[in-house]
């Protein structure tokens, strides 16, 4: 068994935190599995490929362009897998996933028939993504949420320890009522619950290959992808004397990061701090949403003297805004902290362009 599955997903559903989860549970228990962060970046460090690496998974990153319109280079990279004997391995996808079914699953599929097992499509949602659709208030995005959900052959709801027991029951009857083509499967990835479902029916189970119409570049996915930004920062932050608390400097970071952004009257769906240290220490935090708690993903076990960071944000704001109050926190909290940096890499793209 040769299985690929792309992971689609509104930000912050959960994808990189599923995809780990799966990928060691796999691999403890059916056989070998890896990950593929893929972002738009040119010449980026991801947090999430980083991350992974750092948490021990089997992963790697796929930058400078969706792997939508590089189906060589994935294909390269799922056959040097499986020639170390991976069995299942799992990619994400920038820009929220819409037309990823038709230009990932069918591109491969026409370039190179027959040499890849394709696992269900794959989208990831979590409660508060069904709130939104369920009220009909997902305001500008919600033409994503819905078109994520209309291209999959199997929704993940996760993030389920967040729902009491009706409330989840609630959540997966509408989602099967209302994306019926689609098998749905409750779990919560960070407590490694539903993992072994979600891992059997991707390895049983194929895509249905079904192209639905979702209006990819029409005006309501203009209108959507318009309001994007993404921006990419990498550095090194050094402590002139002593040592100090990274943990507190990445959450002061993210508090910076979204205030900011609420001041400006801007959304961000995602921000993801990762910080770590050269003896192999490593921290990150998480901002899901202006209006949500920061989540503290991973903790430092010990003061810091030198790291290196990588920030990667996606938000409902101008590009050139969107650097500006990144940078801004960037300067201004590693100034309180005292510390030295050297940038290695800023880029900004609008998803729109």
């Amino acid at each position: 068994m040769k299985k690929f599955a792309v992971f689609s997903g509104f930000l912050g559903s959960g994808k990189t935190t599923t995809m780990m989860a799966l990928t060691k549970y796999h691999t403890a228990h059916h056989g070998k599995a890896a990950m593929i962060s893929n972002d738009l970046g040119h010449g980026v460090s991801l947090a999430d490929d980083r991350f992974a690496r750092l948490s021990g998974c089997s992963a790697s990153q796929i930058t400078d362009d969706c792997i939508c319109y590089v189906n060589e280079q994935l294909a390269d990279r799922l056959n040097g897998y499986y020639d170390e004997g991976c069995e299942l391995v799992v990619s994400d996808i920038p820009g929220f996933g819409v037309g990823a079914l038709e230009h990932v699953y069918h591109g491969l599929a026409e370039k190179f028939p027959g040499q890849f097992e394709l696992a269900p499509f794959t989208v990831l949602v979590e409660p508060k993504t069904v709130e939104l659709l369920r009220s009909g208030q997902g305001g500008d995005q919600e033409y994503l949420y819905n078109t994520q959900l209309v291209e999959a052959d199997l929704i993940v709801l996760n993030k389920c320890d967040l729902l009491d027991k009706a409330g989840r029951e609630a959540d997966v009857v509408w989602l099967r009522e209302h994306y019926p083509e689609a098998e749905v499967i409750a779990i919560s990835a960070r407590e490694g619950e539903g993992l072994e479902e979600v891992s059997q029916a991707l390895t049983r189970g194929q895509a249905s290959m079904r192209r639905p119409d979702i209006g990819y570049g029409g005006e309501a996915f203009q209108h959507a992808m318009g309001k994007i930004s993404e921006y990419y920062i990498q550095y090194r932050a050094v402590v002139c004397c002593n040592d100090f608390d990274g943990n507190a400097y990445l959450l002061d970071m993210a508090r910076a990061v979204q205030d900011g952004i609420r001041e400006a009257g801007q959304l961000i769906p995602h921000l993801k701090l990762l910080a770590w240290e050269p003896e192999g220490d490593f921290g990150k935090v998480d901002l899901i949403g202006t209006e949500r708690e920061i989540e503290v993903t991973r903790r430092f076990e010990r003061p810091c003297t030198d790291i290196a960071v990588i920030l990667n944000a996606s938000a409902a704001c101008p590009v050139d805004m969107l650097e500006e109050i990144l940078v801004g926190a960037m300067n201004s909290i590693s100034d309180k902290y005292q510390l030295e940096l050297t940038v290695f890499k800023k880029e900004g793209l609008a998803m729109g362009d």
